[in-house]
């Protein structure tokens, strides 16, 4: 299984979460200057011309690209805080064939860098054609706990597998 994991702003992947991803298949996990531009999911996978994602990870600035990445590639995506509010649509080109494209999406109810109330009035939208995961954990800010990490993920990969 390919993973495709985006981190968020001014970060990168964590050798633990690393680990934590390793355990369902091989990941990818670009360094991404969003500073020249937030959304940019068309030249993030083109730094990887051969390779099919089976899944899209992301957080923060990451999950707004993984969210359209997902959407454009039918590949079920794992969100964490993402800032929906800023998504423009894309459309890839005829390569990326759609399929369906579930997501969990995990919000942090203290977040005071991506506004969960935005976020859900954003994903309102989209109830009846898409298939959402949606949790808003009342104790949780923007920055995602190693533990609850490693509970989604594995809860994830446990819905997509079956």
């Amino acid at each position: 299984m390919n993973i495709l994991y985006l981190h968020g702003l001014k970060s990168k992947l964590s050798p633990e979460k690393r680990q934590i991803l390793e355990q369902y298949g091989k990941v990818y996990a670009p360094d991404i200057d969003y500073e020249s531009a937030h959304i940019q999911p068309l030249e993030i996978l083109q730094k990887f011309p051969e390779t099919h994602f089976n899944v899209v990870i992301g957080s923060s600035m990451g999950a707004l690209n993984a969210y359209i990445i997902s959407e454009n590639i039918g590949r079920p995506a794992l969100l964490f805080n993402p800032p929906l509010v800023k998504y423009q649509p894309i459309e890839f080109k005829a390569k990326y064939v759609k399929g369906l494209a579930p997501k969990q999406i995990l919000l942090g109810g203290r977040d005071e860098v991506v506004d969960p109330k935005e976020t859900l009035e954003f994903l309102k939208q989209y109830l009846k054609r898409l298939e959402l995961n949606i949790k808003v954990d009342s104790k949780l800010g923007h920055r995602i706990p190693m533990d609850i990490f490693e509970t989604e993920v594995a809860e994830f990969f446990s819905n997509i597998c079956y």
